[in-house]
């Protein structure tokens, strides 16, 4: 998909006030969400078969935003939180057939295995920073994380 394209929907969304449009075209997926942030940003997610894009765009000067995502709601446990290092998908095992690699209750130490993140066709492993206990999984398998974004809360 073009940039001329982008931008006029990009465009579109910030004019009719709607929160979140999703276009397809071939194997290309763009997703456009009207969030409270005052300059667009944007991040390219990756997807199994072909490439995601997000573009998040101004929003219109009256539209208030409703709902707060989960990413933004304070996480309910307190210890250390272990966060993303990177842009990219969140996977909790090393292939859909293999057990996760740590679960709620869970013992940890210093550079264990809690997840891989991919990003731009590499599979990164993120591996503990600290020794404790997994107190909650804060993302949900396959879902797109970005830079600094909480992972787990580990006590």
């Amino acid at each position: 998909m073009d940039l001329r394209k982008l931008k006029t929907l990009i465009d579109l969304v910030s004019e009719s006030g709607i929160s979140e449009l999703e276009v397809n075209e071939g194997e290309d997926r763009v997703r456009i969400v009207n969030t409270s942030s005052s300059a667009p940003t944007g991040q390219v997610v990756y997807a199994a078969p072909a490439p995601t894009q997000t573009v998040q765009a101004a929003p219109a000067p009256s539209a208030p935003t409703a709902v707060a995502t989960p990413a933004e709601q304070a996480p309910a446990e307190t210890g250390f939180v272990a966060r993303s290092p990177m842009v990219g998908t969140f996977y909790r095992a090393p292939n859909p057939e293999s057990p996760n690699f740590v679960n709620v209750g869970d013992s940890v130490k210093v550079g264990q295995t809690l997840c891989i993140i991919e990003a731009m066709k590499l599979l990164n492993e993120i591996e503990s920073e600290k020794d404790g206990v997994i107190k909650q999984i804060l993302c949900e398998n396959g879902q797109g994380v970005e830079f600094d974004q909480p992972l787990f809360i580990i006590a």
